[in-house]
């Protein structure tokens, strides 16, 4: 394997000879295996591995990024020079600029984090045998007219980055993922629905036998489905897609969106933006989870935090550049790719739990839409608008009745997060730890 220590020390000297000021390097490697199945044989099978090194450079205010993945010395030197005489065309930006050093994250424990298997890595024909399983236990289902996609994966990646400012700093991550996608009916009556798992070990995941009766079940609880109908009623979002609505939140309290002015929560700092007792906790020091992380883009630590605090906006999600802006400073979010300059970005978050089950929300909800999966969107970041095609259950009296499709749910997202009524359903495994949550008055417009 090719130290990747070595490469980004050898871009920023690149960097320097070629005339740029300051700059930060960025090499990354791995690879990663998927395999599908079909009909119980192997349909494909993909081997990738390679390795990617980034470099950005900065001359007074000004900066660019280029990108290669080949690591020959004569690379590296173009791509010094080559990013310097784009930086030197390139627009003045009064923000950017690396970290102080008295900024720098000085220790981390990368082992806590737990982010990298120990045990050896699944072969491709462990992973074919995976896939069949969970296709020949979908199809042991009743109803089950065919499997469409079984597939597992693995990958472990290798990231370093490093800058002139004196940061150098490096992890592995690993993984492995399982998943299957069943159908049941025929021509026009046909449904399916899904199921999957992905875990940083291996000895975490689910069973191929739980991920196949887990897909084929939801896919059978799907059979005639019809359009719910039309008017203003209660939606509970159930775990599987309730990250989304907290996802919309993430977005709306991003730096580079509040910087722009183009989010509906640009004037609610120290407002509440949930309800009362609800907290929404980034935390990327969480074990075992995929999001977690030593250090940001940039090298600067990062810590547990809430974003939002009893239901009240407590910061944005900042990277240096952002935090400039807004006159703020970083809350250690950035994120980057070896082809672009750092983005401030959201990991691993919680949102409070409730004391009931989705059942129990049902329950309060009485007569409404039950959501399991969305397609599409209409949503304004500005005003919050929100518009998504869904499809579910329909339920009455606190009881599912049937299954639904082909609607659309809208509301507003400000109104929605301030009415937002959490079970206790959430994964503890997943970056977005979400549960299943109960929102009133939404409008549905179905059959």
């Amino acid at each position: 394997m090719p130290d990747l220590s070595q490469l980004t020390e050898a871009l920023l000297h690149a960097a320097k000879k070629a005339g740029a000021e300051a700059a930060d390097a960025l090499a990354v490697d791995g690879t990663s295996i998927s395999v599908d199945v079909l009909r119980g044989k192997l349909e494909q099978a993909e081997r990738s591995e390679g390795i990617d090194i980034g470099l950005r450079v900065l001359i007074g205010k000004r900066q660019a990024c280029v990108s290669a993945s080949d690591t020959r010395p004569e690379t590296m030197a173009q791509m010094a020079e080559r990013a310097v005489a784009m930086a030197r065309e390139a627009p003045e930006d009064p923000h950017i600029g690396l970290a102080d050093p008295d900024q720098l994250v000085r220790d981390w424990d990368v082992a806590a984090l737990d982010l990298c298997d120990g045990a050896e890595a699944p072969t491709p024909a462990e992973l074919q045998d995976m896939a069949a399983r969970a296709e020949a236990a979908a199809l042991a289902v009743d109803g089950i007219s065919q499997v469409s996609a079984a597939g597992a994966g693995h990958g472990d990646r290798r990231i370093h980055l490093a800058a002139s400012n004196g940061f150098s700093g490096g992890y592995r991550r690993t993984g492995t993922s399982l998943s299957c996608v069943a159908i049941t009916g025929e021509g026009t009556g046909m449904e399916r629905d899904y199921y999957g798992d992905s875990r940083i070990h291996f000895a975490d995941l689910d069973s191929p036998e739980d991920v196949g009766r887990i897909a084929a079940e939801r896919t059978v609880a799907r059979r005639g489905a019809i359009k719910p109908p039309t008017g203003a009623c209660p939606v509970v979002y159930d775990e599987r897609v309730a990250g989304t609505l907290i996802g919309h939140l993430l977005g709306a309290v991003n730096g580079g969106s509040v910087a722009r002015g183009a989010t509906f929560l640009r004037d609610a700092l120290g407002q509440p933006v949930l309800p009362d007792g609800l907290s929404l906790t980034e935390d990327p020091t969480m074990p075992r989870v995929s999001g977690s992380k030593p250090f940001d883009g940039e090298g600067l630590p990062v810590a547990v935090r809430d974003i939002v605090a009893d239901g009240v906006l407590t910061g944005w999600v900042l990277d240096l550049a952002t935090g400039r802006k807004l006159g703020m400073a970083s809350t250690g979010n950035a994120a980057r790719g070896p082809s672009a300059p750092p983005q401030p970005s959201a990991g691993n978050v919680r949102l409070t739990q409730g004391t009931v089950s989705r059942d129990d929300l049902l329950a309060q909800m009485g007569t409404g839409l039950l959501i399991t999966s969305m397609i599409g969107s209409s949503i304004n970041a500005t005003t919050g608008d929100y518009s998504r095609g869904a499809s579910g259950f329909w339920v009455e009296n606190g009881e599912i009745t049937g299954p639904v499709n082909e609607c659309t749910v809208a509301g507003n997202l400000r109104d929605m997060l301030r009415r937002l009524i959490p079970a206790n359903d959430a994964r503890l495994h997943v970056g977005r730890q979400v549960p299943s949550l109960l929102v009133e008055g939404l409008t549905i417009a179905g059959g």
